[in-house]
């Protein structure tokens, strides 16, 4: 996911960049945790999602820099994006069903250890025969195939382990969000001094890295029977349920989001700021650091600085916050997640001014992952995790690969500050809109009935 919209939003990320149900036991069948509370397993999880997401921020801040080295053109690294977040789309679709299947355990080791070959490969060919533009195109696609499956499995043994460790389910998502935000200020701020020290190529070779200690962790510290997905579903009467591990399973999931009021205006507010942000990060922000401020190095900064601010304002939310949670301070917060670091950038702020506005704006959008994570758990029931994280993680990644086409286009056409004003004032717009819209009055209620069964 994005810099404020996926991280801010349904971690597709991100993001930072960029994302839930009640706890209880994985599914039908699963055993439910007794006796001694045990901590390593959820804490190995958390772990493993820090190196996971580490990577994926330091190659958020590489490959748009790799691209506009390639090519000098911002419309090339608004392609490159497009081939990032369209696969997203895809794995969100299939991924969900696929984990279901598989089994959330199984599912995130496998991803994990995929994506870190896919990006190794990307250091590997250019120093070997060269790496051709199309040939890291289909790499990055690839990889981002493969985010997907893997963010959901751990997405959603987060109830359980958190019900084997006693903790509660509020607690247990603040921490997980305060991971993820660790994770992207951290990655982006290893990025921007690999790339200033060796260039943003080798950069890639620890984001493999990652991965594979994140697999080894799952591996070694995460029980089994925990971690099992459905292996037999049931309806009511009984009989097993054919579409469960079937596309059907998908369809199901986005049937969920539908009936829901609640969900369906977080997901169409997060797929629309996603798309603002897969501009931001593919190619105004990359474009910004390289040709405004004359340093590509301080991209990872600029990420950097937003994911200290979120993770700061991810662990006051965890701390304070809940107690006010509701909609006017979730669209106080959104509007304070983008509106202000496009419009610095708009108008050409300089690296004092822009690094504290990009680290006030991440202090706000801390608040919103916690916010909407605790609303999902309250309102998807046992049995659908998977399949409604996976509809959620493509309907919110849809709008993604438009946003970076149009945002290389919009640049090139009719250049950077225009280009930024607009995406401040639409942000501006569509984070207040949940002041106006009732749906998001059910934020408050959704917040007291996720809790740890």
């Amino acid at each position: 996911m994005s810099d404020q919209g996926s991280a801010a939003g349904l971690d597709t990320r991100p993001a930072e960049p960029g994302a839930t149900r009640p706890a209880g036991p994985a599914e039908p069948g699963a055993t439910r945790p007794a006796g001694a509370r045990r901590r390593l397993p959820v804490l190995a999880l958390y772990v493993a999602q820090f190196f996971s997401l580490s990577g994926n921020a330091i190659a958020l801040v590489a490959i748009p820099i790799i691209a506009l080295m390639q090519t000098g053109s911002p419309l090339a690294a608004g392609v490159a994006g497009v081939f990032a977040t369209v696969p997203l789309v895809i794995g969100g679709a299939f991924g969900g069903v696929l984990v279901d299947r598989f089994g959330y355990r199984t599912s995130s080791i496998v991803a994990d250890v995929a994506s870190a070959l896919t990006v190794l490969a990307i250091p590997v060919l250019w120093v070997t025969v060269g790496l051709d533009f199309g040939v890291l195109l289909a790499l990055v696609f690839l990889g981002g195939l493969l985010d997907p499956p893997g963010d959901t499995a751990k997405t959603v043994l987060l109830p359980d382990l958190a019900a084997l460790a006693r903790m509660p389910l509020a607690r247990a998502a603040g921490a997980q969000s305060a991971v993820q935000r660790t994770a992207s200020m951290v990655g982006a701020a290893v990025a921007g001094a690999l790339v200033a020290l060796a260039g943003p190529v080798p950069a890639l070779v620890v984001d493999a890295a990652g991965f594979i200690v994140s697999a080894v962790l799952i591996l070694c510290f995460v029980p089994r029977r925990l971690a099992a997905s459905v292996t037999e579903s049931h309806t009511p009467d009984g009989d097993a349920d054919p579409a469960e591990h079937t596309p059907a399973g998908f369809v199901a999931g986005i049937r969920f989001l539908v009936r829901s009021p609640l969900l369906r205006a977080i997901v169409l507010l997060v797929t629309l700021t996603n798309a603002i942000d897969a501009a931001g990060m593919t190619v105004l922000k990359p474009v910004y650091a390289t040709d405004v401020l004359g340093e590509p190095a301080l991209l990872g900064f600029m990420v950097g600085c937003f994911a200290a601010g979120a993770l700061t304002g991810s662990a006051l939310f965890g701390a304070l916050g809940h107690r006010w949670s509701g909609r006017v301070m979730f669209a106080t917060c959104f509007v304070l997640a983008g509106f202000p670091p496009y419009l610095a950038m708009a108008l050409g702020a300089p690296v004092p001014v822009l690094l504290p506005v990009l680290t006030l704006s991440g202090l706000a959008a801390g608040a919103l992952n916690p916010m909407m994570a605790t609303a999902m758990y309250g309102e998807v029931p046992d049995g659908m995790r998977a399949r409604v994280f996976g509809a959620t993680t493509a309907g919110v990644a849809a709008s993604m690969p438009i946003g970076a086409l149009l945002g290389g286009f919009a640049v090139e056409q009719f250049g950077l500050a225009p280009t930024l004003a607009v995406c401040a004032g639409l942000y501006l717009v569509l984070g207040g809109s949940p002041l106006f819209i009732r749906a998001f009055s059910g934020l408050s209620s959704a917040r007291t009935s996720a809790r740890p069964s």
